[in-house]
């Protein structure tokens, strides 16, 4: 049983690890609208073929570049959103080391209440990332013709600018990130969204053939790949060992031994599934350790706790005449029950976290909970029809004999007379 299992984990993951190789989004070009935009500017009327949408933030990026005589490049940028409303800003920027956010030289643009829009370059450094003030500073780059605008009939918030890169910037691969957010002081711009979205706004661009490497993408297909794992392992098959081990052992129906081996293979294949999606969790986790679900993590790690205990409780097991029986009987159970409770809670705090993306996600749980549901009110109704029947009515020789009620009972307590075959007495 347990090859068999260690089989299946294998299967899975094979499965798992050719989603992750072989899922890979291509350019997508921009919008109709957005080239409109793009043909009003001069600088990037003769080359609207390099232009794409960003994979977050409904967020589009256009671009031209020549190299200058002094070996330098000179790169002009257009980058619009709708996401903006009547305040927000936009951001776009390159970093010479990582597609990290720290480290990034900046142009923000930012949409203030009364409808000014002013644009200056940043640099984005750690204590921006722990909500330390962000105002408008000198970088260490050359940045020309900074614009931005609201086109109120198409919707685009957008923002354009020329920068010239000295030689630590390769334009085969550049370091690009963007962002947006909603509320700024000033010339502040206030702390954005920590949504995936705002996470994942970081790619590696090609500025000669427009293909990038999507940083974010990968992180992306680990989070699927741990939502799976979490959603087979923790919740479907520790469920239905639950439900084995309560309608098989005994009543309604009788599976010895073959309910206990159901009950541990499914216990165990959906420990290490989920064991194994809650360590891509806290790798996920440690990558964006600036971003932190706190709820999510804590339910994870707790359930984590839980499940371990539940498959020591199997190797720890008293005999029926110990004891100790009956207090490892109640550990047992409370721990059993009170993971049937916290894995959905935090399979839907995750689910969350993946807005505005998780439409599908809720609904595959939402049917996988129903379907559950289903098969235990099925299973339970007939339980109880099998118990009532058999309190309540006794086959005898194809007649049937009336149980007495307890108030009966009470009241004539000798043993009842004998039933005569072919009979039937009613006991008063």
């Amino acid at each position: 049983m347990q090859c068999s299992t260690l089989h299946i984990v294998f299967i899975l993951a094979l499965f798992s690890l050719a989603y992750v190789a072989f899922s890979f989004k291509s350019s997508i070009p921009c919008s109709d609208d957005f080239l409109k935009i793009v043909d009003t500017y001069t600088e990037m009327k003769a080359n609207t073929n390099k232009c794409k949408k960003l994979p977050t933030l409904q967020a589009q990026l256009a671009w031209n570049y020549y190299i200058t005589s002094h070996n330098q490049t000179r790169i002009d940028v257009l980058i619009g959103t709708k996401t903006i409303g009547d305040m927000g800003w936009l951001a776009w920027g390159v970093n010479p080391d990582l597609p990290h956010m720290v480290g990034t030289r900046a142009i923000i643009a930012i949409k203030m209440a009364n409808q000014s829009v002013g644009v200056n370059t940043y640099n984005i450094t750690k204590d921006t990332k722990l909500r330390c003030r962000l105002l408008p500073s000198d970088i260490d780059l050359t940045v020309q013709n900074k614009t931005a605008e609201h086109n109120t009939g198409i919707g685009f918030f957008t923002m354009f600018a020329t920068l010239i890169l000295d030689q630590r910037y390769n334009i085969s691969s550049l370091n690009h990130v963007w962002q947006v957010g909603f509320f700024a002081e000033g010339l502040e711009p206030m702390m954005h969204s920590t949504s995936l979205q705002n996470v994942d706004s970081k790619e590696i661009l090609d500025l000669k053939t427009g293909r990038c490497e999507d940083v974010g993408h990968n992180r992306q297909h680990l989070r699927k790949v741990h939502g799976i794992l979490n959603i087979i392992g923790w919740g479907t098959l520790l469920p239905v060992g639950v439900i084995i081990a309560r309608y098989f052992r005994q009543f309604p129906f009788k599976l010895e031994p073959w309910w206990y081996r159901f009950h541990y293979t499914c216990q165990a294949l959906g420990y290490i599934l989920g064991t194994i999606g809650w360590g891509l969790g806290l790798l996920l986790g440690h990558e964006s350790r600036y971003y932190s679900f706190h709820t999510h993590r804590v339910l994870g790690i707790s359930i984590f706790g839980f499940a371990t205990l539940q498959m020591l409780a199997f190797r720890l097991k008293p005999n029926r005449e110990d004891e100790y029986r009956k207090h490892w009987n109640v550990y047992h159970h409370f721990l059993g029950y009170a993971l049937l409770v916290m894995i959905p809670v935090n399979i839907y705090q995750g689910i969350k976290i993946l807005k505005p993306d998780n439409q599908v996600w809720k609904w595959v749980y939402n049917g996988i909970l129903v379907l559950l549901a289903l098969v235990v009110l099925a299973l339970e109704i007939y339980t109880w029809g099998k118990f009532l029947y058999g309190k309540c009515w006794k086959p005898s020789s194809g007649n049937f004999v009336t149980v007495p009620s307890p108030s009966q009972t009470d009241q004539n307590t000798s043993k009842p007379p004998p039933v005569s075959e072919g009979r039937m007495q009613v006991i008063d």
